[in-house]
């Protein structure tokens, strides 16, 4: 039973009533990483009051796009059903409009592990996509992705993956990048590899120093059109 009901017959209406709610798209968000515990849910989102966040996975229950089952070693843990998945391809198309007008990042704005997971998911670009393996460090946040035959796949580092993730990749990558927020230039066509390096928004500490040319190349972000500054 959804929240609330704006008393119209829509699919786009019967959309908002289900996941349109605050915080609702964000516990999704990290659902499309993997299944989470709640205590998993919470560090997540860490300006979420917890009575909200029980009531947003009891309402996302109701409406069926999460379950809560048992998993071994781990005990319960949500999960997005086979409809709520369907919301991912909406959630990175979602991601990329939201990018165009991100700007920098406001006093305590933090970046997640879960977060960071699906910006890499949002920008991916699987036509561009070459096999690479490297780590991305954005603050405390530290992943490993790997591109193999144009699918990609991310695993979390630091801090420490929920215990439902799989393990990492074995070997070392070959190379590790460490960036800022001004990582987002970048991504967005701004600014090139050497200009990232040349501007301190990006370094690659260890491997092989092209591996930042060949991110840029396979996570982009192209502008919709022109956006008009918004006022305060």
């Amino acid at each position: 039973m959804a929240a609330r009901s704006y008393g119209q017959y829509c699919g786009l209406t019967r959309a908002v009533e289900l996941v349109g709610e605050r915080w609702a798209l964000l516990i999704i968000r990290d659902l499309l990483v993997g299944p989470r515990r709640y205590t998993d849910l919470k560090q997540g989102l860490p300006r979420i009051p917890t009575n909200i966040l029980s009531t947003r996975l009891k309402e996302l229950q109701e409406g069926g796009v999460v379950r809560r089952v048992p998993l071994a070693r781990c005990g319960l843990v949500y999960e997005l059903t086979p409809y709520g998945r369907a919301l991912e391809p909406i959630m990175l198309a979602l991601g990329r409009w939201g990018f165009q007008t991100m700007g920098d990042p406001a006093e305590g704005d933090v970046v997640t592990p879960d977060s960071l997971t699906m910006a890499l998911r949002t920008a991916f670009r699987p036509e561009r996509a070459e096999d690479a393996d490297f780590e991305l460090h954005v603050g405390d946040v530290a992943l490993r992705a790997r591109v193999r035959d144009r699918m990609l796949t991310v695993a979390q580092l630091a801090p420490p993956a929920p215990p439902v993730g799989g393990a990492p990749p074995s070997g070392d990558p070959e190379g590790v990048i460490v960036a800022g927020p001004g990582i987002r230039r970048l991504i967005g066509g701004e600014i090139t590899a050497d200009e990232a390096v040349a501007q301190d928004v990006a370094a690659v500490v260890r491997g092989d120093e092209e591996i930042l040319a060949r991110f840029a190349g396979m996570f982009r972000i192209d502008p919709i059109e022109p956006i008009e500054p918004i006022d305060p």
